[in-house]
């Protein structure tokens, strides 16, 4: 029998990082993965800036500006093709701000580049990082080697046959014959999920209607192909960023079978049918077939078995969200998690990782559904599109679905402060030996206090928690009116002070305990 704290089913990007988030908390984790190597499929192409923050926070920075570095570099330049200029949704590429744009654009939403400055109905909010072009195997590795370096243990070619939680613990049966016994398990083996399946989740949601198909290739005959993206009489055909990317959607039901190898000439005949082209798929490197099956798991925890990722929700890729979103989940689980086993917090945070996790996987769930919508050929959605983009051309609207597509406007609180419950950009942070950015704090796990204003009872009051909670008495010079925080080590803020009134310090210790347990 082989025992750890937690057992992590799931090798991706969504498991690696929730394995990460423990064992730099000195928690023992086992990953199993029921493939022998990463999966080579084309996948995600890039993440968030959001992600990007999480992932420098993490201490992934470096290896992260490496990556990208490389990758750019290695990008053929495609003749009138521009990736990262502008965001889309449904196609309509209006969202965001190009780089001449973003002075004019910080203006008009009042904001300052990593600023806490109120943005009108927006709420509390920064442009942050942009996008970063990062395809998700190469993710995947990156991941993989800082759970390696951590001293994590991740098992490939391993399946999950049977799942028993008795209460006390979860004991795991694999298909190499052991059976591992942990204090909880946590599912992050994709949409078709074993242990979401074996361990009970119901999965709701609405059946798929249309047939997607993404692959590497190469044509001939494709001198007519148009480049980006082009909605046809019979689908969407994507062309680009990256040449010999294709990707074709066509809205006559699911897949006959979603099992089945992706062929050449299956790829090639959606590319005649959708773009008109009689293109030749000459050679193939890559290629996965995808569809709209929206579902979302009616809770993220059964006892002492958790989802994340996939395993909690699926829905089609358009806004690329999913891969953002899983990773999402694994930063707010993974400190929680590891303050219970480590007896800093009841179980009852654990609840609060659904109640915070699941409103945003709707949210996804609702904007994609929205875009199949937008994306479908028949005229009455062509007039609704036509309409959509020019109501896109308004600032507000633009920042409202460039904020929901980035993950920006997610917040885990209602009322109070604007900034309490949102994700905390860098301060600005300045002591006696110069500037200090905010990740650069976050390497130990800790959850951060900062004081901005000189108020040694600000200080005081987390005494108790020194061995959970980082306290920085700094000055900031992005920060407005705002003269402490607790920042959560998800990034989320717990509590607010600023100069319209004194420093409440009940909120303080209540937010305190809420999250990190009683004071010793």
């Amino acid at each position: 029998m082989t025992n750890a704290d937690v057992v992590v089913v799931g090798g991706g990007p969504v498991g690696l990082m929730v394995a990460g988030e423990l064992l730099v908390r000195g928690v023992s984790v086992t990953v199993l993965e029921r493939l022998a190597e990463p999966s080579e499929t084309i996948k995600a192409g890039s993440i968030s800036g959001r992600t990007v923050e999480l992932l420098e926070r993490a201490g992934l920075g470096a290896g992260l500006a490496e990556l990208e570095r490389r990758l750019v570099a290695a990008l053929p330049v495609r003749s009138g093709v521009r990736p990262g200029l502008r965001g889309h949704f449904a196609g309509i590429f209006k969202l965001g701000f190009a780089p001449d744009e973003l002075p004019a654009a910080m203006e008009l939403l009042r904001l300052r580049p990593r600023g806490l400055v109120a943005a009108g109905e927006a709420g509390v909010a920064s442009i942050g990082r942009p996008m970063m072009i990062m395809p998700q195997l190469e993710l995947e590795r990156l991941l993989g080697h800082w759970v390696d370096g951590l001293g994590g243990t991740v098992r490939r070619g391993v399946e999950v046959t049977a799942v028993v939680d008795d209460g006390g613990g979860v004991t795991v049966e694999s298909s190499d014959g052991d059976t591992l016994r942990a204090r909880y398990l946590v599912g992050c083996d994709g949409g078709r999920s074993t242990v979401r399946r074996l361990a009970g989740f119901a999965f709701p949601g609405t059946a798929p209607t249309m047939t997607g198909h993404q692959a590497i290739v190469e044509l001939a005959g494709a001198a007519d192909l148009p480049g980006g993206w082009t909605r046809t009489d019979t689908g969407l055909l994507v062309n680009g960023p990256f040449p010999g990317r294709v990707l074709t959607v066509e809205f006559d039901g699911p897949p006959a079978d979603r099992d089945a190898p992706v062929t050449a000439a299956e790829v090639q005949a959606s590319l005649r049918r959708v773009s008109g082209v009689p293109v030749t798929v000459t050679a193939m490197r890559t290629a996965t077939r995808f569809t709209d099956n929206a579902r979302l798991a009616d809770g993220y925890r059964r006892g002492r078995v958790l989802l994340a990722g996939d395993a909690a929700h699926v829905h089609s890729p358009f806004g690329g969200q999913g891969l953002n979103l899983g990773l999402g989940d694994a930063a707010n689980l993974g400190w929680k998690l590891a303050a219970v086993l480590a007896g800093d917090a009841g179980e009852s945070l654990l609840d609060s990782y659904t109640a915070e996790r699941h409103p945003v996987a709707a949210r996804v769930l609702a904007n994609t559904r929205a875009q199949l919508a937008l994306l479908r050929p028949d005229p009455q959605s062509g007039a609704l599109r036509a309409l959509f983009a020019e109501l896109m051309d308004l600032e507000q609207v633009n920042w409202h679905l460039t904020s929901m597509l980035g993950g920006l406007d997610v917040r885990y609180a209602t009322g109070g402060h604007p900034l309490l419950g949102r994700f905390c950009p860098d301060p600005g942070l300045v002591t006696a030996d110069g500037p200090v950015p905010l990740a650069e704090l976050t390497l130990d796990g800790r959850g951060l206090l900062l004081e901005m204003a000189g108020d040694p009872a600000v200080v005081a009051a987390a005494a108790g928690h020194a061995d959970r909670v980082r306290v920085i008495s700094a000055r900031a010079s992005n920060v407005g009116a705002v003269t402490g925080l607790l920042v959560r080590p998800d990034g989320h803020v717990a509590w607010v002070a600023d100069r319209t009134a004194p420093a409440d310090l009940d909120a303080l210790s209540t937010a305190l305990t809420t999250w990190f347990g009683p004071a010793r």
